[in-house]
């Protein structure tokens, strides 16, 4: 039976007198209780007609039946009523607890699908930076290509609603020119079977955000009340999207502040250290505080260790770096800030095993580098007043103006020193080439203030004398003149960056008692000074002890290198040329008391060998080489050769 048909027939029992029906609309009723299928509403009609019932009778039936359909209908559409609004009730529920967008969407695709009874429901979300729409959740769909479709403004049935943001539904989808047909999509749409789609854009405000779905693998009319719907579930889902969206920008909002606050609370740790480390640094100024007082401050504040360093004990290149820039600076995973004053490197500031240092704390640390110099200079000036002391005293023993054992003795006690112990005196001087004479006088300047800070430490005596630096220093047990000669050398040249040459004298003791053993030494200090300066080694330091009569021979101005040149130079030569072993194989011969024999046990070679050699040799110097005159400046030229290598450290 036709819509058209049971609407007329419904309005021509309503027009019928009530009374008509008495009797006639129990089966009915009966039907209705049961919720039988429409189908079943015809039984009651059928059977009067094979019973023969009169006209009357089946016409009531006929009455009955149609208003039975009626409230069936009626009842029918109060029970969709009431399941589409508790979809739409629970659905809004989700939407107020909503903890996961992908679940809620999921459940608004499920419950449109199930409500409107299609095969497949999805929805489909715009991408703005791509300019299309894309497949975000799909409920009953089987094909992979067409849960993966993107869409454009415009194309396919979706594209047309989310560029119009208006709904469309098609019967046939293939068979409809509305919307544009692309070969992807039209792919993917074959691939899912459908034909019969209704698309219902999801908006906010004005925007079309996307597009919910509801589609049959049939032909199928979508009614009026059924657009509606899927267009209620549209607007829950836009809600739910705009709900996320609030609630993801309201995270990142509140993760912004916590990552503010985490800032300022450092920042205001930062800044409480800061002004930490400057209260204790101004105690530590006032209360006339060390370097290494400094250090230990700041290693309090900023957590770590730090040190003061030497300029010598410390890398060079970070350093250099620091002092140039003004900035504390970080090598591997330590931090170097130069401790400087008036362009003078007095040494650095090291924040060790702390290779993350916040901006704050590195001004800290250079602040604290800044302190260290000011108390360095401060230092200086005291040790510039007991450095004239040292130097009125060592001047004393020199001059030995003062013999009263007792009045040294004081005065040496109140430096720190203690001249009954044994001694070397020392002779220093630079031997780096100088630009001017200002540069030079600099340089001096800076020997005998490096000089007088090794003598502070070391509990000895410094002055500047004679263009250079003499210090009187005490000699440890184990240690040798020697040995102290080469230290200062090395101490002072790295001091003062430029070659430093020393020569010490052998060992003086009883100084209170007998104060003319400094001038002597001094002047045996001063002939290794000479020594090493005619031997071409410079910036090296030696004792009396490592010359011997030579010293005496060497001071003053003497052609060494000629000499040697003109004696055994041949046999230099030959060895340099071939790689050959004769000017030690001389050395021993004479060394040996000219005896063969022994010579080959000392060389650990064949006595043929030593022959041999011997007789290269005599071709080389000629065949008077072994007479006595010319065998004793062939000894001394050896000795002077060997001594002018540079020295075995």
């Amino acid at each position: 039976m036709s819509r058209d048909h049971v609407q007329s027939a419904e309005r021509s029992a309503a027009e019928a007198p009530p009374a008509a029906l008495t009797g006639v609309e129990t089966p009915f009723l009966e039907l209705l209780a049961r919720g039988a299928s429409a189908d079943a509403y015809e039984q009651p009609v059928l059977l009067a007609r094979a019973e023969g019932r009169p006209a009357e009778t089946i016409g009531a039936l006929e009455r009955a039946k149609l208003l039975a359909l009626r409230v069936r209908a009626e009842l029918e559409g109060r029970r969709r009523r009431e399941a589409e609004l508790s979809a739409l009730f629970e659905t809004a529920h989700d939407l107020a607890g909503l903890r996961d967008l992908d679940a809620v969407l999921k459940a608004i695709v499920q419950r449109a699908r199930s409500l409107l009874g299609t095969d497949v429901a999805y929805l489909s979300l715009n991408d703005p930076e791509r300019g299309d729409t894309y497949m975000r959740v799909t409920e009953g769909s089987v094909a992979a290509r067409f849960q993966q479709l993107r869409l454009g403004m415009g194309e396919g049935l979706g594209g047309l609603v989310a560029q119009t943001a208006r709904p469309y539904v098609t019967d046939d989808y293939f068979k409809d020119g509305r919307f544009q047909h692309t070969r992807t999509i039209d792919a993917g749409v074959r691939d899912e079977g459908l034909v019969a789609i209704l698309g219902v854009p999801l908006m906010l405000g004005h925007h079309v955000i996307g597009v919910l779905f509801a589609a049959d693998r049939r032909a199928r009319v979508f009614e009026r009340e059924q657009i509606a719907l899927l267009g209620s579930f549209a607007a829950l889902a836009a809600a739910a999207i705009d709900t996320a969206n609030l609630l993801t920008e309201t995270r990142s909002a509140l993760a912004g502040l916590e990552r503010a606050n985490e800032i300022i609370r450092d920042r205001s740790a930062v800044i409480e250290r800061a002004s930490d480390v400057h209260d204790r640094l101004a105690e530590l100024v006032l209360r006339g505080g060390g370097v290494h007082d400094v250090a230990a401050a700041v290693s309090q504040v900023l957590d770590g260790t730090v040190e003061f360093t030497e300029a010598a004990d410390t890398a060079a290149a970070p350093l250099e770096a620091s002092r140039a820039e003004g900035h504390a600076v970080r090598h591997e995973d330590d931090w170097i800030a130069a401790v400087t004053a008036g362009g003078e490197l007095l040494g650095a500031l090291v924040l060790r095993g702390h290779p993350g240092l916040d901006p704050v704390d590195q001004l800290t640390l250079e602040r604290a580098a800044m302190v260290t110099s000011l108390l360095l200079l401060a230092r200086r000036s005291a040790a510039d007043a007991e450095q004239r002391v040292r130097g009125e005293l060592l001047d004393d023993l020199l001059d030995a103006r003062d013999r009263d054992p007792r009045l040294l003795r004081e005065r040496a006690s109140r430096l720190h020193a203690d001249l009954d112990s044994t001694h070397v005196v020392l002779a220093a001087r630079l031997d780096g080439p100088a630009a001017d004479a200002e540069q030079e006088a600099a340089a001096r300047r800076r020997l005998g203030a490096a000089a007088s800070h090794l003598a502070a430490t070391r509990h000895g005596l410094a002055a500047a004398r004679d263009g250079g630096t003499v210090l009187l220093l005490p000699l440890t047990s184990g240690d040798t003149a020697t040995d102290l000669a080469r230290r200062t050398a090395r101490h002072l040249g790295t001091a003062v960056h430029e070659p430093v040459t020393v020569g010490a004298s052998a060992p003086v003791r009883d100084l209170a008692a007998h104060p003319d053993h400094v001038a002597a030494g001094y002047a045996e200090g001063r002939r290794c000074l000479e020594a090493l300066r005619l031997l071409g080694r410079a910036g090296d330091g030696a004792a009396a002890e490592d010359f011997g009569f030579l010293g005496l021979l060497l001071a003053g101005d003497r052609d060494i290198a000629g000499f040697v040149d003109r004696t055994i130079g041949q046999v230099v030569a030959y060895d340099e040329r071939r790689g050959t072993d004769l000017v030690r194989t001389l050395d021993a011969y004479f060394t040996c008391g000219m005896s063969p024999a022994r010579t080959k046990d000392t060389l650990h070679v064949h006595v043929n060998t030593v022959a041999q050699r011997l007789e290269r040799v005599g071709r080389l110097l000629g065949d008077d080489w072994q007479d006595p005159a010319r065998a004793l400046e062939i000894q001394l030229a050896l000795r002077l050769n060997r001594l002018s290598a540079p020295a075995q450290h």
